[in-house]
């Protein structure tokens, strides 16, 4: 009961504060999508590139850890493709969008600040590892299963081009990039940068996960349910049972093990609606499963912090 009282019920909060004050018009939407440019575009990626700058790659960019998390998240991906199609028959294109909102966890908006919250700042370093390649590997193993669906010849190298150019001018992969540039250059950063960059982190977390509920109140809850609810069990029961089960058998720090669950643990992030939208396909179910996974993770993030040690 604790660890809600501490760690969990702060963060939903906040999420909750985001989410009243944009249901109530207490701020605009304008006011929300700048905020979310502010913190995606900015705060985050100053977050991002000074944690990934300071990174003991040697120790957390390691195998087993990235293995213990995307190994589980790949096969849920594949059980959110098979259990879409031959459990509730939907066309092939949807299937592997819903396959992909059991692919991609909340690890920035939600399992950053928990894991800050619950272990403290200093053992952040393998989310910073897991998050410095979520983007590539699954926007990569969505796309490419996609276009082997679509299967429109010359459609999968022009997709392919376009996405590699959307995610090379993301903000967050530029960060990430210029981190890794100067973790393994040594390159000293002036103390009155470091400064600017530190007080620009403050507002990192608390400003995304408030807008974070700004946005929720987007999303509504319309049919498809019992997918959405399949997603949940994938996404919030299966894939973390999965990941502790694989990190527990490598020899992993106890941080990093605690991370890769916690991350994997987490609802679906934005970014499975953005898949979805940008193929036109199980619009309403991937917006359906974030609005109820996110609610839902509040209990089911409780238990594994009372499981994790």
């Amino acid at each position: 009961m604790q660890a809600l009282l501490d760690v969990i019920l702060p963060v939903f909060l906040v999420i909750g504060f985001g989410y009243a004050a944009a249901k109530r018009d207490l701020i605009s939407d304008e006011a929300i999508d700048g905020l979310v440019r502010f913190t995606q575009n900015f705060a985050i990626p100053c977050l991002l590139f000074r944690s990934i700058s300071q990174l003991d790659l040697g120790v957390y960019f390691h195998p087993s850890l990235l293995f213990s998390y995307y190994g589980p998240a790949t096969v849920c991906f594949v059980l959110g493709i098979v259990g879409a199609r031959a459990i509730f028959k939907r066309p092939m294109q949807d299937s592997v969008a819903i396959g992909f909102c059991c692919l991609f966890a909340n690890s920035v908006l939600l399992g950053l600040p928990i894991t800050e919250r619950a272990y403290g700042e200093s053992e952040l370093d393998a989310n910073f590892a897991l998050i410095a390649i979520n983007a590539p590997f699954c926007y990569g193993l969505g796309i490419i299963t996609m276009e082997i669906v679509r299967n429109q010849g010359g459609g999968f190298l022009a997709t392919s081009r376009a996405i590699v150019d959307t995610v090379f001018h993301n903000a967050l992969i530029i960060a990430i990039g210029l981190g890794f540039l100067v973790n393994l250059t040594g390159l000293p950063l002036p103390g009155v940068l470091t400064d600017a960059l530190d007080m620009m982190i403050l507002a990192a977390l608390p400003a995304a996960i408030f807008s974070l509920g700004g946005v929720l109140t987007r999303y509504k809850l319309e049919g498809d349910l019992m997918v959405a609810l399949m997603i949940c069990g994938i996404v919030l029961i299966l894939r973390p049972i999965l990941t502790y089960g694989m990190a527990s058998q490598f020899t992993l720090t106890e941080n990093a093990l605690r991370s890769a669950t916690l991350t994997a643990a987490m609802a679906p992030g934005i970014n499975a609606y953005v898949f979805a939208n940008m193929y036109g396909v199980a619009k309403r179910v991937a917006a359906s499963s974030i609005l109820i996974a996110t609610g839902l993770s509040l209990i089911t993030v409780w238990i594994w912090l009372i499981v994790l040690p």
